[in-house]
Parts: structure tokens; C-alpha cells; sequence
């Protein structure tokens, strides 16, 4: 099994940037594709990035496509989630996740096993 434990989340303006950390330990980090997610009170959890084994392969959803950036670090066992001009809008309960799905990417909640415990991210106007 792997942990996760996300960083990183705070209170920032509108137009401002944000970086998410998410840590793992327990099993090989680079076993796992890895993703983030957002979820707001009262909806679904979203789909906001995945990156591959390696980090040569990244999908992001058309939401955040532009202004978010994954990344990751397998010697530092580290996931990020770069946020450049946050809105209002992006104000929601982080998560990272890690899937043991073959494929490259897991772009669905299904997809994966494993949940940090979430950050909170929240964009004053």
C-alpha cells in the first residue's frame, strides 16, 4: 500500500499561483500513476490531472488545462500540482490519488486506490 499525505493549500487572491505537494511513502512511488482531483460541498469529486509512471505523460482535464501543471519527483516520492492564476472558482478540497492502472493515465475515481487526505484551497475575489 502507499500513503499519501498532501501540503501546501492555503487562502490566496485572485491571480495568484499556489503549489500542491503530495508525499508518498510505503510502496514505490514510481509504481503508481498518479492524479489530482478538486471537490467543492455538494458535487462530485473532478478530475483535474494525471501523470504517468515516469512523468513523460500528462493529461489534464479542460478545466485547469493552461493554468495547472503536474509534475512529479520519484527520487522525492512527490507529486505537485502547479496553480497559476487561480480563481474563485478553484476553491475546493485538494486530493491527490495514486492508481495502480496499467494504462499511462487514469483520468476516473474508480481508477484509483489510493487518497491523500485532502488540502483546502481557497481563492478570494
Amino acid at each position: 500500500q502507499v500513503q499519501l499525505v498532501e501540503s501546501g493549500g492555503g487562502l490566496v487572491q485572485a491571480g495568484d499561483s499556489l503549489r500542491l505537494s503530495c508525499t508518498a511513502s510505503g510502496r514505490t512511488f514510481s509504481d503508481y500513476v498518479m492524479g489530482w482531483f478538486r471537490q467543492t460541498p455538494g458535487k462530485e469529486r473532478e478530475f483535474l490531472a494525471t501523470i504517468s509512471r515516469g512523468g513523460g505523460r500528462i493529461k489534464y482535464a479542460d478545466s485547469v488545462k493552461g493554468r495547472f501543471t503536474i509534475s512529479r519527483d520519484n527520487v522525492q516520492n512527490t507529486v505537485y500540482l502547479q496553480m497559476n492564476s487561480l480563481k474563485p472558482e478553484d476553491t475546493a478540497v485538494y486530493y491527490c490519488a495514486a492508481s495502480t492502472r496499467s494504462d499511462y493515465y487514469a483520468y476516473v475515481l474508480s481508477d484509483y486506490g489510493y487518497w491523500g487526505q485532502g488540502t483546502q484551497v481557497t481563492v478570494s475575489s
